[in-house]
């Protein structure tokens, strides 16, 4: 597998995932994940967070027990700045805001979070970037890092990422639903999506190790770009 390598330096690799791939071995371990590969071509690796197995972007591995102990406590400290980009559906009524709504583990369902007064603390700031006629291109920056955090906050709103099976409508973007007057191919027996995977992205993380300062960036993937030129094309 190709390793898309945004930075790297005796103390960590940041790199830009793939939607689609763990970020680690699951219980299971069946799966090759991330950090399979990274061990293949580092040896020892060290996990530092990880990101949905659907979400893109940036994700960050330490080299060395030290540096893990180092960006481990960045994180749990809050002194890591996260921001995501995601797009959800609906326009959403206030164009910037603060989500504080505490969140649990699903009492029935093992691989679901839930809002509740005796969670865990849990803040995401939002900020609308565009809005569409049926959806809208958000940034979020979260505070902590609870487990679906953003997706249980946006469904929190009743704004939930698109495409997400657990908190939302798993249902594909397909450019019928965007473009007026679409017509299929003629030699197409189905459309094809633009989107059929959870439209939330890790993009930047901005921290400070060693005394040095590191404002790490993963490019939009080409899905959640094709997407966007289509909504701005068609959002007369």
């Amino acid at each position: 597998m190709h390793l898309d390598i945004v930075f790297e330096n005796e103390d960590f690799v940041a790199l830009n995932k793939p939607a689609g791939l763990l970020s680690i071995p699951d219980r299971i371990g069946k799966e090759l994940s991330l950090k399979d590969f990274l061990k293949e071509s580092y040896g020892n690796i060290y996990t530092v967070h990880r990101l949905d197995r659907n979400t893109s972007g940036i994700i960050v591995f330490a080299k060395t027990e030290e540096a893990h102990k180092e960006l481990s406590l960045l994180f749990e400290g809050r002194e890591m700045e996260k921001f995501y980009v995601g797009l959800v559906n609906g326009q959403m009524i206030y164009p910037s805001g603060t989500i504080d709504a505490a969140i649990a583990e699903h009492p029935g369902k093992t691989t679901k979070m839930i809002t509740h007064v005796k969670g865990k603390p849990s803040i995401t700031d939002y900020e609308v970037l565009e809005s569409f006629r049926l959806y809208s291109w958000v940034q979020f920056q979260i505070h902590t890092g609870r487990t679906h955090q953003i997706r249980v906050h946006m469904q929190h709103l009743g704004h939930s990422i698109v495409c997400d099976e657990i908190y939302g409508d798993p249902k594909p973007i397909l450019l019928s639903s965007i473009k007026r007057n679409f017509k299929l191919a003629k030699l197409a027996e189905e459309e094809k999506p633009i989107l059929a995977r959870l439209g939330l992205h890790s993009h930047r993380l901005n921290f400070t190790l060693k005394g040095k300062a590191f404002n790490l960036e993963a490019p939009i993937p080409k899905d959640l770009k094709a997407l966007l030129q289509q909504l701005r094309k068609w959002k007369g």
